[in-house]
């Protein structure tokens, strides 16, 4: 759906180049959600025929423990059965959440997981939340057209860097998405015209304010769904406030033939890709005799807004924090993407951040990059952190011009030094 977006923002570019698109462009709503819908599909039965070609047997059960080797499983008829296993791997995921504080949240709001199977647009939308799920909703939700708003209770992207989260928000109110800051949500009631009215109060103004709207989606967190699996009685311990599994270094709960892996996990970034690559590690070691862990420092990942951030390692708070600011050197720079200058587009908040430590060869301790394709970018550069590079091997890096990425091989200036960042010129 971000994809979706990025089209819609292609085909008002388009005229810069001489394409003749008959005006007014609309958004077909049920197309874009039935190929996705389909897609998703595909992709779970090309998961079973897989798991089939391997010969794993697949249940497709609701599973909870009977005993520290045996799983009792419900199937949707209500029919039990028992599976008993040497080693067990728990890997359920997180599920989205509704706020237990505001009324009528669970009767009339949805989640993001929801949004993508609606027959018909969500129309005018409120996004409630400022996690990367919320920002992602409201960015694609904008994009095809719809009047979007997002609720944020404090910050952006809560666990990112901040001047970085501060310039995605900033792109998306400047393109059209609206922000209501420092507002939390009391009450969601059904109108007479079918239309839902929230009611929030506003911390700056001090008043309860309210606003009506097609759709209101919370994007609030998720939680792990541990309570139903039993985990007290065979001895799994978890963090009482998160209910997440306490895991060590191998991944082993408290029962050490009892593992865990993913976002149900305490303390583990909460990415797919990180997940898959854990429990690949965790096969490896119960049935190859390997010792390999899993390494959780520097994971890439990418918030894929309207205008992408996508990043790797420290923020600029964290590093501060770790080693000082007298220790770390950041360089930066504002620049312009070859795609916004014949369309003439805004490349006000596109920039890069490179996180150095100050001392010796400046080891990079992380990288930022707000533009276009930002996870195209920052898979790339991933390696070259997770091997440790410094900043003048990244000098000493060619970069391919023109694009977005070879900015990142000539950041020069520092924070530090107070001069004007934008880059002028190639």
């Amino acid at each position: 759906m971000h994809q979706a977006a990025l089209l819609g923002s292609a085909l008002k570019d388009a005229r810069h180049y001489g394409w003749n698109i008959s005006q007014p462009i609309h958004h077909d709503w049920s197309t874009m959600a039935q190929a996705v819908q389909n897609y998703v599909k595909s992709l779970n039965w090309g998961h079973r025929v897989q798991l089939q070609d391997k010969k794993v047997k697949y249940f497709n059960l609701k599973g909870s423990f009977a005993d520290a080797h045996t799983i009792r499983g419900l199937t949707k008829a209500g029919k039990e059965m028992t599976l008993t296993a040497e080693n067990i791997v728990i890997a359920t995921g997180l599920r989205p959440k509704y706020p237990k504080d505001v009324a009528g949240a669970l009767q009339y709001g949805i989640t993001s997981d929801d949004l993508f199977w609606l027959k018909k647009s969500p129309g005018k939308t409120l996004v409630v939340g400022a996690s990367y799920v919320s920002l992602e909703c409201a960015g694609f939700l904008t994009g095809i057209g719809l009047d979007t708003t997002v609720m944020v209770r404090s910050i952006p992207l809560r666990g990112f860097d901040q001047q970085m989260s501060s310039l995605v928000a900033d792109y998306m109110e400047s393109h059209g998405t609206r922000f209501l800051k420092k507002c939390i949500p009391t009450k969601v009631e059904e109108l007479d015209s079918g239309k839902l009215q929230v009611s929030w109060k506003n911390a700056d103004l001090g008043k309860e304010e309210t606003d009506s709207f097609d759709t209101v989606i919370w994007a609030v967190g998720r939680v792990p769904d541990t309570k139903t699996l039993n985990l007290e009685t065979v001895g799994v311990k978890m963090n009482s406030e998160t209910g997440k599994i306490i895991v060590d270094a191998s991944e082993a709960t408290s029962v050490p033939h009892i593992y865990a892996v993913g976002d149900i996990t305490e303390g583990r970034p909460e990415l797919t890709p990180t997940a898959i690559a854990a429990g690949k590690l965790l096969a490896r070691r119960l049935f190859s005799q390997s010792s390999e862990l899993m390494d959780y420092d520097s994971v890439p990942t990418t918030v894929f807004t309207p205008l992408e951030y996508g990043c790797v390692g420290l923020s600029e708070e964290k590093a501060v924090g770790r080693y000082g600011a007298d220790n770390t050197e950041v360089y930066h720079a504002y620049y312009k993407p070859l795609e916004f200058t014949v369309a003439e587009r805004d490349a006000t908040q596109c920039y890069i951040k490179m996180v150095c430590l100050r001392e010796k060869e400046q080891r990079l301790l992380g990288l930022h990059f707000i533009g276009p394709n930002a996870g195209e970018v920052i898979q790339g550069f991933a390696l070259g952190i997770k091997c440790g590079a410094t900043y003048s091997q990244m000098m000493k890096t060619v970069g391919i011009h023109p694009t977005s990425a070879e900015e990142v091989t000539k950041l020069h200036i520092t924070k530090r030094s107070g001069l004007d960042a934008t880059v002028t010129g190639c």
